[in-house]
């Protein structure tokens, strides 16, 4: 059986920020990268995987994106990364971009319509519920970076989900244009010429449509991070079907 490259080869990642700054501004880039792309050749690997460049707020240093389709101008432009694509193909190497698809940016046009209000057409794009009663969240869903999964928004009286960053709200896999819109962003990569994704976070993507609590953890430890209070279920939990 022949097994794909992808399968076989050597992967690189390269955090941007901090891999060869081009320009002498203390911010590793695009251009840098590509002045050592035959270090990586000499290293031997087959395909370098991109840490996030997207135009980005950067309040997760770029894991909340704000144009899926388009570069930051800390690390270039477009057309750097066209060059970055080029010059590593002609050196045999792949380029992997990572795939963030779970959560936008608070400051991506999508989430910044769906927060206009309830009649939003994009409202659906992203987790909004009503709270309890009492006013509190919609359920006891936690944050990956502790503390509460859901913030109010004051205008409209509901609240967003966000399994990081208040400032990254979730995308609602759930609806078919949420889908599309993320299906056209991979498309726009291919036919850059990129050779593949790396997908930030994919076992999150779907939560449970019922939006029930999660149970309590029962071998939370004093001290370990308050997203361990609960039992976090998975799509394979048959509690969930």
């Amino acid at each position: 059986m022949t097994l794909a490259w992808w399968q076989r080869g050597a992967v690189y990642q390269i955090y941007p920020r901090s891999f060869q700054d081009s320009d002498g501004n203390g911010t590793g880039d695009l251009r840098g990268i590509i002045s050592r792309l035959d270090y990586l050749v000499w290293l031997g690997v087959d395909a370098v995987w991109i840490s996030p460049v997207y135009p980005s707020p950067m309040a997760d240093f770029g894991y909340d994106v704000s144009d899926y389709c388009g570069i930051d101008p800390l690390f270039g432009t477009l057309a750097d990364m066209d060059a970055l694509i080029a010059a590593s193909h002609e050196r045999g190497l792949k380029i992997i971009l990572d795939y963030v698809p779970n959560h936008s940016s608070d400051r991506h046009p999508w989430f910044i319509e769906s927060r206009r209000g309830r009649d939003s057409p994009k409202r659906d794009w992203y987790l909004w519920r009503d709270g309890t009663p009492d006013g509190g969240p919609p359920n006891n869903w936690l944050s990956n970076f502790s503390g509460p999964g859901w913030t109010r928004d004051e205008a409209s009286g509901q609240y967003y989900y966000h399994s990081f960053l208040p400032e990254q709200p979730d995308l609602n896999w759930r609806n078919p244009e949420v889908r599309a819109a993320m299906f056209d962003v991979l498309r726009f990569w291919l036919r850059r010429g990129v050779d593949g994704f790396r997908v930030d976070v994919m076992w999150m993507m779907i939560k449970d449509d019922r939006y029930r609590d999660n149970p309590v953890n029962p071998h939370y430890a004093s001290g370990a991070s308050s997203r361990d209070l609960a039992t976090h279920r998975g799509l394979a939990d048959p509690a969930l079907a």
